[in-house]
């Protein structure tokens, strides 16, 4: 899905696109063997907070007493991937002669809004951090354009090559925890 032109936050989704037309028009002209993998919200230990990814942002925030920023409502849902499981669906993508030619959702469908993501984790780190709401105007500096849940469609990948996310958002967070911790 795709938002107006005036807004720029959808050119990365654009180029993402036209990365995935270019891969499989090489697959189907000169038999290039192209498998895509399209990623949803990837986390994993020693993840930066400084390109905006919300869990080290959050983890960081609460771990140093400081309030959570939450952009927009917080009821905006998203899901998160282990690094690990997303790396274990590439190696199995890859090994796969009947997964070329075709994209793939990787992630995770273990959905939660921003807010409860933001409660859990102040939850887990003990944190005695409360939330701060921030309209996106005032976070981007400029009107923007999200989409209120983000969820991959995931049994083409498990009919492909059987794979699933293995590892849960709350075993995930916990590692991020200790990782930040130490």
């Amino acid at each position: 899905v795709l938002g107006s032109t005036s807004f720029s936050r959808w050119a990365y989704a654009c180029s993402k696109a036209i990365d995935e037309f270019l891969g499989l028009a090489y697959h189907q002209e000169y038999g290039l063997p192209v498998v895509i993998g399209r990623f949803f919200n990837t986390i994993g230990s020693r993840q930066t907070g400084k390109y905006g990814m919300v869990v080290p942002r959050f983890v960081e925030a609460a771990l140093n007493g400081r309030a959570l920023e939450v952009f927009g409502t917080g009821e905006q849902t998203r899901c998160f991937c282990y690094v690990g499981d997303l790396v274990e669906a590439l190696v199995m993508l890859m090994a796969s002669d009947t997964a070329v030619g075709r994209a793939y959702n990787i992630g995770s469908d273990e959905e939660i809004s921003i807010s409860a993501l933001a409660d859990r984790i102040i939850e887990m780190t003990t944190s005695r951090s409360g939330k701060t709401f921030i309209p996106y105007d005032v976070a981007y500096g400029r009107p923007i354009e999200d989409m209120m849940r983000r969820v991959p469609g995931l049994s083409r990948i498990r009919r492909a090559v059987g794979w699933r996310p293995r590892t849960s958002l709350e075993d995930t967070l916990a590692l991020i925890i200790e990782d930040k911790r130490r």
